[in-house]
């Protein structure tokens, strides 16, 4: 057990409780045995917006440092309700649905049925329902509806889900688990910083190896990233990341982040841009299109220079580039990605070291790589001679207003946006989150519940760190980006954010991982991680 806990608890926040409810059982951890003796029970009206306002809750909270405050909120119960079956397939039109249910009773499955998905994210501007879902079986036990899932495959019908119905982002009554983390600004004492895996770019690790690490009092993971080589370098960060004033990983133009500066000073959330470019001692001049990265291959889009399909951002989407310039730091690891192309060794003073006919070659210690494919490899080999000199400049935008990256800013990717200045503003949209070509992209993951890891800003500075258990029925259902707003808004936040969740969402407190992993192989491993260390 880490020394932490030996600590003296401080007097523990007041705790609102509806009424206690009783929870599935599970081993005692000793942050779950702190919580016990430290639980309070209160009877007011301040509960979580999920859910009736009548549902049973239960709060326990309990001071892992000073100014910090971990809060554990059970809520609602097992809906008689709910039941699991399979979406057949999520259409655009209710001709493609009707057409779809015609043939599903043509091939012998009867109880098939048309669900109309009326909502759409806040800031869409499209009109009428999102879609339209051809759905089959209603069973209390998951197995019978994999069973069913098998059958329609067997009849060669494709992209089929089993889910659980309290999951659709409908009226249920959970149950719900939350976890919240508190910094008091003003008399925490220690440091809130990002921690990338293994202390670099490529790979990954579990955020309790990381809190392990770095003795941490408490942590939450943080940002999107790349997870499989198809995508680009697993453990890439697929957004912007900065931390003691270095720029690591380059945005997703126009998505937002959240900027830490230290706790003495309010953090921010912001929609964050990156421009980078190389300047030759020659006077050329070449854009560079992302940092310690693989070329070629752009996780969530939103890119520059020419990439296909887009260069708006888009989820869960892998865009292309075959001309691009990648710089890599030591922070990457040992090599650059390998390859065709040409790569270009920078020295600490800027010149031109090495010049390599391929890329995969050592990252020195000081100075950099710069790697170029297709035209880019042309440029560098025009105006990166050796004995020349490259000086390379990013620039970050904040809400359009040039921000300046100093020892003591980190900056966190992640989206949508959930609150700005104190009202539900979700730009799904505008961040991409939905798909125009599928609609049912957005539907799965800003309408349903979902595991969710959300950060967030008080009035008064606090940071609120909180995780939302799903994809567990009978434990937790998750939650939807609006229930998401609404819960971050009823804790108290004012801005507040969506980070990456599904399997990603974990929290730890002390030597505890304290959230319930949602894939079946257990806790996942992540690329980055939030961290409060003394």
């Amino acid at each position: 057990m880490k020394n932490i806990w030996k600590k003296p608890i401080l007097p523990i926040a007041s705790i609102s409780l509806a009424s206690v409810m009783i929870v599935n059982a599970i081993p005692e951890t000793p942050v779950q045995a702190e919580l016990n003796v430290q639980s309070q029970v209160q009877m007011n009206n301040h509960v979580l917006p999920l859910g009736t306002s009548n549902l049973h809750e239960q709060r326990t909270s309990m001071n892992p440092a000073p100014g910090v405050t971990y809060t554990k909120i059970n809520r609602g119960e097992t809906s008689s309700k709910d039941y699991f079956t399979v979406d057949v397939a999520f259409v655009e039109t209710q001709k493609q649905a009707k057409i779809l249910l015609g043939n599903l009773k043509r091939d012998g499955f009867k109880n098939a049925r048309i669900i109309k998905e009326p909502d759409r994210a806040l800031d869409d501007r499209g009109k009428g329902p999102l879609g339209y879902i051809v759905r089959i079986g209603q069973y209390q036990q998951e197995a019978d509806a994999a069973e069913m899932r098998n059958k329609l495959s067997e009849k060669g019908y494709s992209g089929l889900r089993t889910v659980y119905t309290g999951e659709d982002g409908e009226n249920t009554s959970g149950p719900w688990v939350v976890n919240v983390l508190e910094v008091d600004r003003d008399r925490f004492q220690g440091h809130v910083v990002p921690e990338l895996a293994n202390d670099a770019v490529i790979g990954k690790e579990t955020l309790t190896q990381m809190a392990d690490r770095n003795d941490a009092i408490a942590g939450v993971n943080a940002g999107y990233f790349v997870v499989g080589a198809k995508d680009g370098t697993p453990g890439d960060l697929a957004g912007i990341f900065a931390s003691k004033g270095q720029l690591v990983s380059e945005a997703i133009n126009g998505r937002s982040a959240l900027i830490l500066s230290s706790v003495e000073e309010k953090a921010n959330i912001a929609s964050v841009s990156t421009s980078i470019q190389a300047t030759s001692s020659d006077g050329a001049v070449r854009e560079v299109d992302g940092l310690n990265r693989k070329p070629g291959l752009i996780r969530n889009c939103g890119g520059v220079g020419g990439d296909t399909t887009t260069e708006r951002p888009k989820h869960d989407f892998t865009c292309m580039d075959e001309s691009e310039l990648i710089q890599y730091t030591s922070v990457f690891g040992e090599k650059t990605e390998s390859g065709d192309g040409v790569e270009v060794v920078i020295n600490h003073a800027g010149e031109v070291a090495e010049i390599r006919n391929h890329r995969g070659g050592i990252i020195p210690s000081s100075g950099s790589v710069l790697a170029g494919t297709g035209e880019a490899a042309e440029w560098l080999r025009d105006h990166a001679q050796q004995g020349m000199k490259i000086q390379v400049k990013s620039e970050i935008l904040e809400d359009g207003k040039p921000l300046k990256l100093d020892q003591t800013t980190s900056m966190i990717n992640g989206g949508p946006r959930l609150l700005e200045n104190g009202e539900i503003s979700i730009n799904a949209v505008e961040e991409g989150f939905h798909w125009e070509e599928d609609p049912g992209f957005y539907y799965r993951f800003g309408e349903r519940r979902n595991p969710r890891t959300l950060a967030g800003i008080k009035e008064n500075g606090n940071l609120l760190f909180v995780t939302i258990d799903g994809r567990a029925p009978g434990w937790s259902v998750g939650a939807n980006f609006e229930e998401s707003a609404k819960v971050m808004k009823s804790l108290g936040a004012v801005d507040a954010i969506n980070l990456d969740g599904g399997g990603s969402t974990t929290m730890t407190v002390g030597a505890d991982r304290v959230t319930r992993p949602s894939d079946a192989t257990g806790e996942r491993p992540i690329a980055d991680g939030i961290l409060l260390v003394k």
